[in-house]
């Protein structure tokens, strides 16, 4: 029964997206498939000033300066949850490209607010990214893992999952450095059965509200292919691993010695 999901463990889900279209990349199937989730951005907040002249990504999306990019894109993002039956909840960091680095925030700085709306939305089961190759994706990962490890101390909470960074999971070696930096942290990210009716339409259509999105995820990361490919989306779960079978971890075991 490896890979089986008890009874209950989606009556409640949350997915945790990067950015507004994260989660309609990577897990839109998920949340169509059980109406009612909620989905929380983790950079969803207006930086301090945009820059001018507005960024790369921006300006591919057609903004100008001066335009309040988070708004607009806030505005996409209630109507593509809504076209999937979910949730928006909106975090008030600010995406990494409009900051410099030393004022980008922290793991742990984003993981209280996000083990509150976590925990706000009464999780069952939690969904974050893999954390590939975008600063973002990397710290919505990192500060989830905080999350995680600050809502099961009593040894409850609700069931944690990753799932595959659209955009992301097909560069080369990068999956399977996350899969192996899990694993070797004592948390074994293993894919799970998780029952979904996988919708293409309905993902398409949560896809194509993000207006400002569409023409860069078409220029730089195969919109256009991986939807035609239908590109399947797999859930892992994060567990520590079943009793006797920690020595896998070792070094020795992994060259076989």
């Amino acid at each position: 029964m490896w890979g089986c999901l008890d009874h209950g463990e989606l009556d409640r889900v949350v997915v945790v997206s990067p950015h507004f279209d994260d989660a309609a990349l990577g897990a839109a199937h998920l949340l169509s498939s059980y109406p009612g989730s909620t989905v929380v951005t983790a950079l969803a907040g207006r930086p301090p000033a945009y820059p001018d002249p507005v960024s790369e990504w921006d300006a591919a999306g057609g903004f100008t300066a001066g335009d309040d990019v988070v708004a607009v894109r806030r505005e996409e993002d209630r109507v593509a949850m809504a076209s999937l039956g979910a949730r928006p909840v909106w975090l008030e960091f600010a995406d990494h490209q409009y900051l410099t680095p030393d004022a980008r925030p922290a793991p742990g700085d984003v993981a209280p607010a996000l083990g509150e709306a976590i925990g706000d939305a009464g999780a069952t089961a939690v969904f974050l990214p893999m954390g590939l190759a975008n600063p973002d994706h990397v710290l919505t990962h990192d500060a989830g893992l905080l999350a995680r490890d600050a809502l099961c101390a009593d040894g409850g909470g609700p069931s944690w999952f990753c799932y595959e960074d659209g955009g992301y999971m097909h560069l080369p070696g990068l999956l399977a450095w996350r899969v192996a930096k899990l694993f070797r942290s004592g948390l074994w990210p293993t894919p799970a059965i998780v029952p979904v009716v996988p919708d293409p339409a309905a993902k398409r259509a949560a896809i194509g509200c993000y207006q400002s999105q569409l023409a860069p995820l078409l220029r730089d990361h195969l919109l256009e292919e991986r939807l035609q490919a239908n590109v399947p989306e797999q859930y892992w779960r994060l567990d520590h691993p079943p009793a006797g079978w920690e020595g896998l971890a070792s070094a020795d075991d992994f060259t076989g010695g």
